[in-house]
């Protein structure tokens, strides 16, 4: 199975207000090179959360055959929800109807989730992680894009 490393931040400028996520894939070939996809999208009105989760949905739908990922953020709301096992209990009450929030993204990520093994990992933000710095500036200028 391909082992892939999906690194990923939303933005928002407001709460809600313009916002976007960067992802970057990375993987490496059979020969041990390097090889990285981009990807960025801005939205005219949304929240942060929301922009964390397309992140790492774009990412995995971007996939095209099943492979082991590591996402790798520094959305603890993406993170803890895995990590924890808060899915596990929210599909277990039927997404707690009226708290919790996002649902449309959490059943999109979980569907994308399906064929891939997927491990999450969080990281600091803004304390000069490579490419977290890379996937948040993505993010921003995506965001400022639809302003």
């Amino acid at each position: 199975m391909q082992q892939v490393t999906l690194y990923s931040d939303g933005s928002s400028r407001g709460n809600p207000g313009p916002g976007g996520y960067g992802t970057i894939l990375q993987y490496k070939d059979s020969k041990g090179e390097l090889h990285e996809l981009e990807l960025t999208e801005g939205f005219p009105e949304t929240t942060n959360n929301r922009m964390e989760l397309m992140g790492v949905i774009a990412g995995l739908e971007a996939l095209n055959k099943p492979c082991a990922v590591t996402v790798i953020t520094d959305s603890q709301y993406v993170v803890k929800a895995f990590n924890e096992n808060w899915i596990d209990g929210w599909l277990r009450t039927n997404w707690k109807k009226g708290t919790v929030k996002n649902i449309d993204l959490w059943e999109r990520l979980l569907k994308a989730k399906e064929p891939h093994t997927v491990t999450f990992e969080w990281v600091k933000g803004h304390a000069g992680h490579p490419e977290n710095e890379r996937c948040d500036k993505l993010a921003t200028k995506s965001a400022d894009s639809v302003m």
